[in-house]
């Protein structure tokens, strides 16, 4: 092959997967090139800073109690902003507010109020969440599959006899989490992040979750490639090319770390399937004073029988984040699934539901931005299927949430996996 010579690695894609598997492999001493074709890393990571507001790319939080995050991100130089540990559920008859004692004992009025009422479901629940009661996060799927067979969350969740309030409220918040209303997620991922929820309180960078893969791009410099798309890619038992806008770049091993749906197109659909994905569409408004009653930052979720509106959640993220807005201003965010049949709601109906959930009049509300990501999280069907195979040739490494779990967590594990799946594949020849 002629042109200039190849680089070792060259990574597509400046997600949080590619970001740690290039680190990872520039640590080892390799000569690495990352193609991005936005024009800041991040993915699906990204924020935005609009007239003093901050605002996420999608409702995201980060959990500084996974694996992955304690072992390879600083969290104290992101200087994270817990959102309460709890949730606040409108139910057929007013609303509940549910919270860890531990992490809130200022609520713990209101959640053994909201605990009476919904005292009925708690043993069906107890029984479902059995599995929780390990002590890690790998312990767990182990347990869990010990126990019982993985199968949809739906039918896990009616096994155990989890009805009524408590079936609502399990639902509601999950369907926000996963992004699936259907209850055909995977039960063991829920159980995985519900674990995760107990273990660590879900936070917001100072900066932004954009703060998140800055930190990861850090010392990867000039072989970081903003604004450089990868157009077609060719490889073989000898190397890979990567076509981009701006000319051809040859290395002995590529790896592809975009979304699921964008590898495919890359790497081939009968080599790598395309994976489903859920989307969501996201609209942040600035509020003026006294429109909202701020109070922790609680995400309302709504749980009645008939919800009322398109939202999965909602809430005054500034007060828990104040960073994320101007001093006396509030930023409110609120949440509703895309999918394949469901248009995305407008402005007025999000609007209107946000407003009831959170007991606020909803006139005077500002736009600041609105997002829809169709392509937000691949879907997690049951059974489980984490840790597929990253390799897909001599000289093919594939990674991402979408070949691990839809979590930041497994985005990063996925990284590391891909990285040394890497250097072997470069040692090896």
């Amino acid at each position: 092959m002629s042109g200039p010579a190849p680089v070792d690695i060259a990574v597509v894609g400046a997600g949080l997967a590619g970001l740690q598997c290039a680190r990872e492999l520039v640590g080892a001493g390799l000569d690495v090139v990352v193609l991005e074709a936005a024009e800041a890393v991040g993915g699906r990571v990204r924020s935005e800073h609009v007239d003093g507001y901050t605002v996420d790319r999608g409702f995201q939080l980060l959990n500084p109690s996974y694996p992955a995050v304690r072992r390879w991100v600083d969290t104290a130089a992101l200087g994270l902003q817990p959102l309460p540990a709890g949730v606040a559920a409108r139910l057929d008859r007013g609303t509940v507010r549910v919270a860890d004692p531990r992490r809130e004992p200022g609520l713990l009025p209101a959640t053994l109020r909201g605990a009476l009422r919904l005292l009925r479901g708690a043993p069906a629940a107890a029984r479902w969440g059995r599995p929780l009661l390990t002590r890690d996060h790998r312990g767990l799927v182990r347990r869990a599959a010990a126990t019982r067979a993985d199968r949809s969350l739906r039918d896990a969740l009616d096994d155990h006899g989890v009805r009524g309030d408590l079936r609502r409220v399990l639902d509601a918040f999950l369907a926000g989490v996963v992004l699936d209303d259907t209850g055909g997620t995977s039960d063991h991922f829920a159980l995985l992040l519900t674990r995760a929820f107990l273990d660590g309180t879900p936070s917001l960078p100072r900066g932004g979750m954009q703060a998140l893969p800055d930190q990861l791009a850090r010392g990867l410099g000039a072989r970081l490639r903003l604004g450089r798309a990868a157009l077609a890619l060719r490889h073989d038992d000898v190397g890979a090319t990567v076509e981009t806008d701006d000319g051809p770049v040859r290395a002995r091993v590529v790896v592809v770390a975009t979304s699921g749906p964008a590898a495919s197109c890359l790497v081939g659909d009968a080599a790598l399937p395309t994976t489903r994905t859920r989307g969501v569409v996201t609209h942040w408004w600035a509020v003026p004073p006294g429109q909202v009653s701020p109070g922790p930052g609680l995400l309302h979720v709504d749980a009645r029988s008939r919800p009322t509106g398109p939202l999965v959640n909602t809430a005054v993220v500034s007060a828990a984040a104040p960073s994320y807005a101007p001093a006396g201003r509030h930023l409110v965010q609120a949440s509703a699934l895309l999918g394949e049949d469901r248009a995305a709601p407008d402005e007025a109906t999000m609007r209107r539901h946000a407003a009831e959930l959170l007991g606020a009049g909803g006139t005077g509300w500002e736009t600041v931005a609105r997002h829809e990501v169709r392509d937000a999280l691949p879907a997690q069907p049951a059974p489980l299927a984490h840790r597929q195979e990253q390799v897909l040739g001599p000289s093919l490494v594939v990674c991402g949430d979408h070949r691990d779990t839809a979590s930041l967590q497994g985005a990063l594990v996925s990284g590391h996996r891909a990285a040394s799946a890497a250097r072997r594949l470069v040692g090896a020849r």
